[in-house]
């Protein structure tokens, strides 16, 4: 273990499973405080559970990603319990596919909602608490690492509103990297492929029933170069580069983990 995340304190939502649960498992492990904010506050605790168990500090909050209220409440009981923050992952987010010409508006803003909206306000009230903290050695005073998806670099028919929103995340990314910038605060994003979580699980019995498989896990994961889909775990080195100082003169950057599906 470095000395990176040492005292540090990081914000994760969506972390009661996926790829949330494994960026706070893998960052506990490097000495981070934690704070797992999740709808389901039931599988947040579960993964506070798992990191107390290996001897990490963490904290389960309630939290709607799209309702501010609850996205400003969590961060200060996070700031109440470790005393600041330092990083904070939009991570959460949902899927519901629909053929093209089906896609109804109450599923585009569902989607959306989750998936675009939740990140501007996320961004925003983790913002105005690093503008209350003072900068580091080299300026920052905090960092937001949104979690786009190759999705949002290439439609996908059966998911349209999803690829719209992970597009939504990368411009926002790019937006509140320029407005914050000279505030000492960066946002990044990573963009995953093909990662085997809980989400997929559902998303596969879906597009079965929509006659759609080969869009399915299977079918995509077979584009992957390196020759496997990925594990949460394989988020986790790019996630703690971005929440460290590692990444203190990087911004407005959306680095891929695919294993070389969408090649640019």
């Amino acid at each position: 273990m470095s000395d990176r995340m040492i005292g540090r304190t990081v914000i994760v939502t969506g972390g009661g499973s996926g790829i949330g649960a494994g960026i706070a498992k893998g960052m506990a492990r490097e000495g981070a405080n934690i704070a797992v904010a999740d709808l389901n506050i039931e599988a947040a605790q579960a993964t506070v559970d798992e990191i107390f168990a290996a001897g990490g500090a963490a904290i389960a909050t309630h939290v709607d990603v799209a309702n501010r209220a609850t996205v400003a409440a969590g961060i200060a009981a996070a700031v109440e319990h470790f005393g600041r923050l330092d990083a904070y992952f939009n991570n959460a987010g949902v899927n519901a596919p629909m053929p093209f010409l089906e896609i109804t508006e109450d599923n585009f803003s569902f989607i959306l909602r989750i998936n675009a909206l939740s990140v501007l306000i996320g961004t925003q009230e983790a913002a105005k608490q690093f503008l209350t903290q003072e900068r580091g050695a080299t300026g920052i005073r905090g960092k937001v690492v949104n979690t786009a998806s190759i999705a949002g670099r290439t439609g996908f028919s059966t998911w349209a509103p999803y690829s719209a929103a992970k597009a939504a995340v990368i411009s926002l990314t790019q937006a509140g990297a320029r407005a914050l910038a000279s505030d000492g605060i960066t946002v990044n994003a990573f963009a995953p492929g093909v990662v085997a979580t809980p989400l997929w699980v559902k998303l596969d019995a879906d597009l079965a029933k929509m006659g759609a498989a080969d869009a399915g896990f299977d079918s995509m994961a077979a584009d992957i170069l390196l020759g496997r889909p990925a594990q949460p775990e394989d988020i986790v080195p790019t996630a703690l580069f971005l929440a460290s100082a590692d990444s203190d003169y990087i911004t407005g950057q959306v680095i891929p983990i695919e294993g070389g599906m969408i090649l640019v």
